[in-house]
């Protein structure tokens, strides 16, 4: 499914698809960008296990976290696993960078897997992200849910690999985009 425009407004329908294909698929697993709880609170009680990874604290600013905690008490109690931390493909290149200028290779990866959309991109990190953290099983696919701003416009089935073997992870299937 191609969305003619990026953005929330396919929130609702990307959580569905990708929720109905996971259950075809027998996939266990949804991981979930979700920066304030929005996202992650359309794929409660679906029968799935539901990771959510956030922003890091900081990303908007010195020490600020954008889900509020009441949130994340819910998700919590919701038996959501949150997952809030440097970014796979942020992290120290992004600070090397931003002092000294350049590029480094999680960069040039990000930007190759931007060519197929930003949501692609974080389909492929915070699964990563989440395999790292041990909240999803090795060697299993998930489905992944993320946007390219706000909300969820992008779904995808991904096959993750841990960071330290990164070329192993698998985009087996994209589930719905923007085409823009």
């Amino acid at each position: 499914m191609y969305w003619e425009k990026a953005g929330p407004a396919n929130s609702e329908a990307t959580v569905e698809l990708a929720i109905n294909r996971a259950k075809e698929l027998d996939i266990k697993h949804l991981v979930v960008a979700s920066r304030t709880g929005k996202t992650i609170q359309l794929c409660l009680n679906k029968g799935l296990e539901l990771v959510c990874v956030t922003h890091h604290v900081g990303y908007l600013g010195p020490g600020i976290d954008e889900m509020e905690a009441k949130i994340r008490q819910e998700l919590s109690e919701s038996r959501v696993k949150l997952l809030t931390t440097t970014h796979l493909m942020a992290g120290l290149d992004r600070g090397v960078r931003t002092k000294f200028k350049g590029i480094y290779p999680s960069e040039i990866i990000a930007e190759s897997l931007r060519m197929l959309g930003q949501g692609v991109k974080v389909c492929v990190e915070i699964s990563v992200m989440a395999l790292d953290a041990g909240l999803i099983p090795y060697g299993e696919e998930v489905v992944a849910i993320s946007g390219t701003n706000n909300g969820a416009d992008t779904a995808a089935v991904i096959l993750p690999a841990h960071s330290n073997d990164i070329f192993r992870t698998k985009v087996k299937e994209i589930i719905c985009k923007p085409r823009n």
